[in-house]
């Protein structure tokens, strides 16, 4: 499962690492770009650079927006499927741009955003709502661990296109590939159930259970799966019913504690951009032209290492929980971007590097040193917080917020970093250093610790009002003691008749198998 449905995030790695490429080829500037009459040679202006890396940005946070609404009606099955389509619908008016037609990649890449924004909120919600807990943030993050796999697969591409054909095939080859991963996912899903929670929330009780038996890999009456359906089951009682799509957003900010946990998922993904890790993922060709090592080289060599640590995440955030994680990471990628922007600004000579090999070896060196922080921390562990802090009702609602949250400030940054380094160079660097700073600080105020809990244990202690800094020494209340507060919370007449169904279905199977528990 995690396997597939991460090739969501292969589709925007992949697309990622493709952009970075073309950028720095030459039959793609000749044929986009625009002609300097004094050198001869062809360039891409600051704004034509923003906009055909940006429009991607403006896509996905359009995507992620709509996604939202969709999946709650159709599902998050159908949803991957309908997004897969629209993928391949941006790729045909992406390749079939012809001569000086720049505009139309342009809008190709905003078509494609569409779907990418809506995958990058799809998956990690299908792999939450269906994961079993106790490696729930492992699975979650596989969704960036193929975000990685596909800007390096993409570099390699782009690495042996240039180097082999001079004619639009350096870019077209490429693009032509990019049709493969979605078709895999949108046919690959259609076997796979929808999650358990969005099952039982419309009444399909039985094929929840029968999910999260296979994902479990445990027998009918084992006592895990009875236990978190039995707690699926209260937190849907306590909610109230949804009365249309506009109320329905109006209604989430008034919940208990949903804008503080809004605005936390909102931030984290603003700051999870504001480490400045697409700084080298989209401009990384053209940031290490200036320096003696040839860029695409050294783009693959970077992209690699994202991948390969990226392995060491899956790890540390299972064995060492979230928290510790991202405040290790930003501290971590604070040091390495002080040293990169210094030596970057002080040391390198930008008008000729090869006068300072050194430096140009250590800016090489750091920007290494920076993608292992990330790819272990605040790239996966960020999507991870982002699907486990929200209740059922609101999830999808929520996280799409928070991913456009995410895409807003992708773009704001794919846009304006060629005007920004233009004007500043690698002084760049410190203002990245000062966000990793503030966002290892946020982790610490406000994110509590989700490792080892359910999705509905998680939600509980935002509503008891845990502190971040003391959740790991929090315990969940018992069924019983949850049952109370059900009974006790809101519900009304509407919501009564959509857990109607459900309670049906489970108070004679609840009974057998509690008796089978005791025994």
């Amino acid at each position: 499962m995690a396997i597939l449905v991460s090739m969501g995030g292969f589709i925007f790695g992949y697309d990622t690492g493709q952009i970075s490429g073309f950028l720095g080829m030459p039959t793609f500037q000749e044929r986009f770009g625009e002609y300097n009459h004094h050198t001869g040679e062809y360039y891409f202006s600051n704004v034509r650079t923003g906009l055909i890396v940006g429009l991607l940005s403006i896509g996905t946070l359009t995507g992620a927006l709509v996604a939202a609404p969709l999946a709650d009606i159709i599902g998050r099955r159908w949803s991957i499927f309908a997004w897969c389509i629209v993928f391949h619908v941006g790729n045909i008016v992406q390749i079939a741009s012809s001569d000086n037609k720049w505009y139309q990649i342009m809008m190709g890449r905003w078509t494609l955003g569409l779907s990418v924004g809506s995958l990058s909120l799809l998956v990690p919600m299908y792999m939450a709502e269906t994961a079993p807990y106790h490696i729930r943030g492992a699975l979650i993050s596989c969704y960036q661990l193929f975000i990685t796999l596909g800007i390096f697969l993409a570099a390699c591409i782009n690495y042996g296109t240039q180097k082999n054909y001079n004619d639009t095939s350096q870019w077209r080859i490429p693009m032509g590939i990019g049709f493969l991963w979605p078709l895999i996912l949108g046919v690959g899903i259609l076997f796979f159930p929808d999650t358990p929670r969005y099952a039982f929330r419309k009444g399909r009780v039985e094929e929840a259970k029968q999910t999260m038996l296979k994902v479990y890999g445990v027998p009918d009456n084992h006592w895990s799966v009875y236990h978190e359906l039995e707690e699926i089951r209260l937190k849907l009682e306590s909610e109230s019913s949804g009365h249309g799509f506009i109320r329905d957003y109006i209604s989430m900010f008034s919940a208990p504690r949903m804008a503080y946990r809004i605005a936390i998922g909102m931030g984290l993904q603003m700051f999870q951009q504001l480490t400045g890790a697409n700084y080298f993922f989209y401009y990384g060709t053209l940031i290490f032209n200036g320096v003696s090592i040839n860029p695409f080289v050294t783009q693959l060599i970077l992209n690699g290492i994202n991948f390969g640590v990226t392995f060491i995440g899956l790890y540390l955030i299972e064995h060492y929980g979230r928290r510790k994680s991202l405040m290790a990471g930003s501290a971590w990628m604070f040091i390495c971007f002080l040293i990169f922007a210094s030596v970057g600004h002080f040391a390198l000579d930008r008008d000729d590097p090869t006068n300072t090999p050194h430096a140009s070896k250590a800016l090489i060196c750091f920007a290494c040193f920076f993608i292992l922080g990330f790819a272990t921390t605040w790239g996966p562990m960020v999507w991870t917080i982002m699907s486990e802090i929200y209740p059922s009702q609101y999830r999808a609602k929520a996280m799409s917020l928070a991913t456009a949250s995410n895409w807003l400030w992708n773009f704001l940054l794919a846009f304006f970093t060629s005007f920004i380094t233009g004007a500043i160079d690698f002084r760049y660097g410190y203002v990245f250093a000062g966000c990793n700073l503030l966002g290892g600080l946020i982790v610490f105020f406000f994110v509590v610790e989700g490792r080892g809990r359910t999705l509905e244990e998680i939600d509980t202690m935002y509503l008891d009002g845990v502190l971040a800094w003391e959740s790991n020494k929090w315990e969940a209340p018992s069924l019983e003691t949850m049952r109370n507060q059900s009974t006790a919370g809101y519900r009304s007449a509407d919501a009564e008749a959509a857990i109607q169904t459900a309670n049906t279905s489970t108070e004679s199977e609840r009974e057998g198998t509690e008796k089978r528990a005791e025994d």
